[in-house]
C-alpha cells in the first residue's frame, strides 16, 4: 500500500455494534469500490470485527480509527489492522503510531500541528472534525503555505460537500459515514450499502 489516501475518493468510517455484520458489511462496501474501511474502536465487537474482515475479506483494506492511545495501537494492529487512524495526536501516541508498522493518519485542526507532524517526517493527517474547523475554506487556505500537507477530512462530510475537498489538491480522499445509513444497518440491507458505497466511489471518476 503506498497510501491510505489514494484507495479510493472515500473512506467509510464504520461503528459496529454485532462483530456478526462485520463480514457482510464489508463485503458490501468493497463491492460497491470502497476497499479503504475505518472501523471505529468505539464498541466492544470493534476488535473483533477487525479481526474477522482481516480474515475473511481478503479485498478490503481494514483499518481501525479512534485510536487515541499506544494500547489502542498494538491491539488494532495485533486484530489485523492495516492501517490506523486517531481524532488527533500526543507525541507518546505518535511514536506508537511511527512504530507500529502500518500507515496512520494522525488528526489535526490547526496549522501549529499540521508543522509539528511535518517535523516528524508525517505529511498524511486526517482533518478533523473537517466541517466545524473551517472545512474547505480553511484546507484551501493552509495549502499555500504547506503544500506537502495531505489530508483526509472527516466530520460532517456528506455527498453534497465532498465533491468540493476532494477538488482541493491536498485532499487525497474523504472520510464520511453516509454510506452507512442506520436503518440500512439495522435491516442487514447489504444491497443498500454497496448501492451507496458505489456512489460514493464515483464521487471523483
Amino acid at each position: 500500500m503506498t497510501s491510505v489516501l489514494d484507495l479510493a475518493p472515500v473512506i467509510p468510517v464504520v461503528v459496529i455494534e454485532d462483530a456478526d455484520d462485520a463480514v457482510p458489511l464489508a463485503r458490501a462496501l468493497v463491492a460497491g469500490g470502497l476497499p479503504a474501511i475505518e472501523v471505529t474502536l468505539r464498541t466492544p465487537a470493534a476488535l473483533d470485527a477487525v479481526r474477522a474482515i482481516a480474515a475473511e475479506v481478503p479485498q478490503a483494506v481494514i483499518g481501525a480509527g479512534t485510536v487515541i492511545s499506544a494500547e489502542n495501537v498494538k491491539a488494532a494492529t495485533d486484530a489485523g489492522a492495516r492501517f490506523l487512524v486517531s481524532p488527533g495526536w500526543t507525541d507518546r501516541l505518535l511514536d506508537a503510531l511511527q512504530t507500529s508498522g502500518v500507515p496512520f493518519l494522525p488528526g489535526v485542526s490547526t496549522v501549529s500541528e499540521v508543522v509539528a507532524l511535518l517535523e516528524q517526517g508525517v505529511d498524511e493527517m486526517k482533518f478533523f472534525p473537517a466541517e466545524a474547523a473551517g472545512g474547505t475554506a480553511y484546507l484551501r487556505s493552509i495549502g499555500g503555505p504547506l503544500p506537502q500537507a495531505r489530508f483526509c477530512p472527516t466530520g460532517g462530510i456528506s455527498p453534497a460537500n465532498a465533491p468540493a475537498y476532494l477538488a482541493l489538491p491536498n485532499v487525497g480522499c474523504v472520510g464520511g459515514t453516509w454510506m452507512l445509513p442506520a436503518d440500512a444497518l439495522a435491516a442487514k440491507d447489504w444491497a443498500r450499502v454497496e448501492e451507496l458505497a458505489a456512489s460514493a466511489a464515483a464521487l471523483r471518476s
